[in-house]
């Protein structure tokens, strides 16, 4: 699997989540990013998903939920996805949580890449300037 080629769409969603909170928390840094996705990856790896909060400050915390919704709604969860999520157009096709947890990996290469090139922001800035 190709994450890259098969999966661009979904990484899309879940960098515009991560962007949605940065534009409103402009102190959101990429550790706070990291931090987010290696929760939500432990979440989508444990077989039982209704597992609490992991410990996150405020951004890291906001980052997981908006993550997190975007994620569900990609594989079929309406329940957890925003009105305006489910208004919105054709519905994507769902996908499975294997190919969400691949995107979150790749994600996390991202922020450890444009972090280690770019500073705090490295990740932050490189993909704000792709997203709407």
């Amino acid at each position: 699997m190709n994450v890259e080629e098969d999966y661009l769409d979904v990484l899309q969603n879940i960098e515009f989540a991560i962007i949605s909170v940065y534009r409103q928390q402009p102190a959101l840094v990429d550790f706070d990013v990291e931090n987010a996705i290696n929760a939500l990856i432990t979440h989508y790896r444990a077989e039982n998903r209704e597992a609490r909060l992991p410990n996150l400050n405020e951004r890291a915390k906001q980052v997981y939920e908006l993550v997190e919704t975007m994620c569900e709604w990609r594989m079929g969860n309406d329940e957890l996805a925003s009105a305006d999520m489910r208004t919105r157009g054709p519905r994507p096709p769902v996908v499975a949580v294997d190919v969400i947890v691949a995107c979150l990996k790749r994600i996390r290469k991202s922020v450890q890449r444009w972090n280690k090139e770019g500073g705090r922001r490295g990740y932050l800035t490189f993909i704000q300037r792709f997203l709407p």
